[in-house]
């Protein structure tokens, strides 16, 4: 680690005394993100969490996966999964669940449960998927691989693989080259590594 990494990033050191339920190698989170219950997140190899970032709950991150700056991941029990090689932009909100805005129940932390009407499912987003910044994810999303998802939209609906996406609501708007899956076994033969195994292969574990 260079100095600059030493002065943003957390140690390795500080990274396992968190006590996560996985933590891969080469893992660089920065010192301003908070990580509430950090034993139900999972980080693969080679992962990167930039500045003033809130994750929570349980939340599967695979290998070679950037969360930029000022992204929230509230993963709730349902869970969210990012498998390898996905990203997401400054900015981005995801949610695995969300408080009723229709008027049919009372919403916030403050008020006890029967009467609110929450609504939970967990977001996936498959291999080589990137959401654009500042766009926002809501339950039950299942991201196909390698589809892409243009800045400020909002996602209400699951996507194809390797389509392009945008606006709010996002709707498709074209395919999306497969390059990218090529260029994977390339970086995975230079670096000298086994294909990864997909994250997706390891069961969102309930919180």
């Amino acid at each position: 680690m260079t100095s600059e990494q030493n002065t943003r990033y957390f140690s390795r050191r500080e990274l396992e005394s968190m006590r996560f339920r996985h933590l891969g190698r080469d893992v660089l989170i920065s010192r301003t993100t908070r990580i509430y219950e950090p034993e139900y997140v999972a980080i693969a190899d080679h992962s990167i969490v930039d500045d003033f970032c809130v994750l929570s709950g349980n939340l599967q991150i695979g290998r070679n996966v950037h969360i930029a700056h000022g992204c929230r991941v509230t993963a709730g029990r349902e869970g969210v999964l990012m498998d390898d090689f996905s990203g997401l932009a400054f900015g981005v909100t995801i949610f695995a669940q969300s408080d009723d805005y229709t008027g049919e129940a009372l919403t916030n932390p403050t008020v006890p449960m029967p009467y609110r009407k929450i609504t939970r499912a967990s977001v996936e987003l498959d291999r080589h998927v990137i959401i654009g910044a500042g766009s926002v994810v809501f339950p039950g999303v299942i991201f196909g691989e390698g589809s892409s998802v243009g800045a400020c939209s909002m996602v209400t609906k699951s996507t194809d693989a390797c389509a392009v996406y945008v606006g709010a609501p996002a709707k498709k708007m074209r395919e999306r080259s497969r390059r990218m899956l090529q260029l994977e076994n390339e970086y995975l033969r230079q670096a000298g590594g086994d294909a990864p195994v997909p994250a997706a292969s390891v069961a969102l574990q309930a919180a």
